[in-house]
């Protein structure tokens, strides 16, 4: 089976064609393939399929296998993907979720996608959760934009230690779900420094859905303006509230393309 392997902002993932027919065991897949060593290498797979009302659809997996809702990052690549190839000659497109329909705009340069503008719909801010992990105090803001998110505002996400407090925050019982989780600062109203750990892939250079997270987080607090400037490890992505809509705005690029050979040859 053919695959390319995308990213957006480092967040990268293994695309499969499967508007004709999906392969079986795709979580056993996405296991096999996301290993950084045995396999391509990657966050998770990602399947596009036909659209069940709107134009395409997107089937998710992250790295251990766990199917995920929706994938910020991951959806601006199924922009590019479809439009590069050829698939849809529209730069106004819907992508069927496992969070339902999300709407894209498509910026086009030279011929191929380079930014992708996504409509992230409304997202759900609850109050914040006071729990306690590795031997600290914190205070997480749960967040649902299509999946659920815990933000934490701190003074520095480069010294969190979220390799530790990233697993031990997301399967926390007061949480009541698996999270991501996300640890942000804002230097200034425009900007915000975010770090993420995702449920199932551990710690990403970017995360879409996190990035809006923090955002609706942070005008709940009202800590930023209407339009912001997420700045992730992988790169920056422009945020935005339009009425009670959120719009995130960011590149996709393809990395490489490749072939899949038999699951027998790939180490397990």
């Amino acid at each position: 089976m053919r695959f390319t392997k995308m990213e957006g902002l480092g967040n990268d993932y293994i695309y499969l064609n499967c508007l004709e027919g999906r392969p079986e065991d795709l979580p056993g897949l996405a296991v096999r393939l996301s290993d950084r060593h045995f396999g391509v290498g990657a966050d998770g797979i990602i399947c596009i399929g036909p659209g069940r009302g709107g134009d395409f659809s997107m089937e998710m997996y992250n790295a251990d296998g766990s199917q995920g809702a929706m994938c910020g990052n991951g959806i601006r690549c199924v922009g590019k993907y479809v439009y590069d190839r050829g698939l849809t000659r529209k730069t106004c497109l819907t992508i069927d979720t496992g969070a339902g329909p999300r709407s894209l705009e498509l910026h086009v340069l030279g011929g191929r996608v380079d930014q992708v503008t996504v409509d992230m719909g409304q997202a759900r801010v609850d109050a914040p959760v006071t729990l306690e992990a590795a031997g600290g105090t914190f205070s997480v803001v749960p967040v649902d934009v299509g999946n659920p998110h815990g933000v934490v505002f701190c003074g520095d996400p480069a010294q969190a230690g979220l390799e530790r407090l990233g697993p031990l925050l997301e399967t926390h019982p007061a949480l009541g779900e698996r999270r991501n989780i996300e640890f942000v600062s804002l230097p200034d109203r425009e900007r915000l420094m975010i770090r993420v750990w995702e449920r199932g892939s551990g710690i990403t250079l970017a995360c879409g859905t996190g990035a809006c997270a923090s955002f609706a987080a942070a005008l709940r607090e009202n800590r930023c303006e209407r339009r912001v400037e997420a700045v992730l490890p992988g790169g920056r992505l422009t945020l935005e509230r339009r009425g009670d809509r959120l719009f995130m705005t960011g590149p996709a690029r393809t990395v490489f393309e490749g072939e899949i050979p038999e699951p027998g040859k790939i180490k397990p």
